[in-house]
């Protein structure tokens, strides 16, 4: 039975965390909207039209990146049965390989790629193993 609530923590995690992530873009753009012409309807329409975005357009989706692992660890601890820290370390590889492949996806400015890559995956998915306050 531990297998399958570990198992279920981790696709819980992954799935609660990526729609954390979808809503907080959503949320974001809804309040701070990007610069009139920029185009996210499609991966081209962003290639064409990302040179138009400030650094300050940049932390709608940074929040996103960091706040969808730090949901999705601590709603995982709470559901694990054993083995909290393996998950989310699971979790954290999980949430930074898609970052990866964003970041090569979407041509941001480079200083944004490494902030993003090193701030907000692995250790947003730490503090939330450790506000879990579950070992």
């Amino acid at each position: 039975m531990n297998i399958v609530r570990n198992v279920l923590a981790v696709i819980l995690g992954f799935l609660l965390g990526s729609v954390v992530n979808i809503a907080v873009i959503a949320a974001g753009h809804a309040i701070m909207p990007p610069p009139a012409g920029f185009d996210g309807t499609s991966m081209e329409g962003v290639a064409s039209t990302i040179h138009l975005l400030r650094p300050i357009d940049f932390i709608v989706p940074f929040l996103a990146h960091a706040l969808g692992p730090l949901v999705g660890v601590l709603v995982a601890m709470y559901i694990a049965a054993s083995g909290r820290k393996v998950i989310a370390i699971i979790l954290a590889c999980l949430f930074l390989s898609g970052g990866i492949a964003a970041n090569v996806m979407i041509p941001a400015p480079m200083w944004y790629r490494i902030v993003d890559v090193v701030l907000a995956y692995i250790p947003m998915a730490f503090l939330g193993w450790k506000l879990s306050g579950k070992d």
